[in-house]
């Protein structure tokens, strides 16, 4: 399976992602996160997804820090960002509660915020983070005609979007969205079950799956659905000669949608599995017995 996935005709990820969100619980100096982006691109890995909320806007610079010691890495990756969370933290003292704010003045500044902080001059792809109840698009579209026509963000999408919520942005826009990050797992069957799975084929979306080892529930099973999934799971890795995670991240990967799995650990043996799941090829019963045991029936 090809390591590459194009988007559009202006962007392509890695078919496998690092991710970012627990960054700050990892505990390395600069110069290990430096080791540590420099191992994941030796893998084939050029996607990095971040978000200006993670570790309380922390992780970006974080990121940037580490980046700066070798800014020819910029070069050889694509940064992905996300916005619109304002969280009642000391990032924000004004607020009680946490609220969405997709205003135009807002995600203009919190992408700008992102590239001093990742110490870029560009965004590959900027995603709204959630979907909101109080959500003008015309504010999300002017943000991006200025972001797209400063040179600031290159492409932008969506995350945890339904195919409704999707359709309205894109009506207000002259530039195609290039995904939507939802949660996908082998636990996580909402997007087979909400027209999302159907809405990225008709629309050759591809889409970005989150919490693609379903949480770590399946290394630890305490539901009756998570035993279920992981004996069937095991059985798979037991016939293909493999480990249950890349059973997991294959069963993500043979999709026909494109989907990306974000790979959101620290330890390169972890995300080197993930990246060799992309050779490994599960058979069509193979990957609906693995769906019906997450469903717990059998097909119609």
């Amino acid at each position: 399976m090809e390591n590459r996935i194009a988007l559009n005709d202006n962007l392509s990820l890695s078919r496998i992602v690092h991710g970012y969100w627990r960054l700050r619980d990892w505990n390395l100096s600069d110069d290990h996160l430096l080791k540590l982006i420099e191992q994941v691109l030796e893998l084939g890995i050029t996607s990095f997804d971040h978000a200006d909320i993670y570790g309380n806007h922390t992780c970006e610079a974080y990121f940037g820090r580490a980046l700066a010691k070798r800014p020819e890495l910029r070069e050889k990756m694509e940064l992905i960002s996300k916005c619109g969370i304002k969280m009642a933290t000391d990032y924000n003292p004004e607020l009680d509660i946490k609220i969405y704010d997709y205003s135009t003045e807002y995600i203009i500044k919190q992408a700008e915020t992102s590239l001093k902080n990742l110490g870029t001059d560009r965004l590959d792809l900027l995603l709204l983070h959630r979907p909101a109840p109080f959500f003008n698009p015309e504010e999300v579209a002017k943000a991006f005609d200025q972001l797209r026509s400063s040179g600031k963000v290159l492409n932008f999408g969506v995350s945890n979007f339904s195919p409704a919520q999707f359709d309205t942005l894109q009506s207000y826009l002259d530039m195609p969205l290039a995904t939507n990050q939802v949660e996908i797992s082998v636990s996580c069957l909402e997007h087979f079950e909400n027209d999302n799975t159907e809405y990225f084929l008709k629309h050759k979306i591809k889409p970005m799956a989150w919490s693609p080892l379903a949480g770590g529930a399946i290394f630890n099973p305490k539901t009756e659905k998570d035993q279920r999934l992981t004996a069937e799971l095991k059985s798979i890795a037991a016939e293909l000669n493999t480990d249950i995670d890349q059973v997991m991240y294959a069963w993500l990967l043979k999709h026909p949608t494109g989907i990306m799995p974000i790979v959101g650990s620290q330890h390169i043996n972890r995300i080197k599995s993930a990246v060799d799941a992309l050779e490994i090829e599960l058979s069509l019963e193979q990957w609906y017995k693995i769906y019906i045991a997450s469903k717990g029936e059998d097909l119609p």
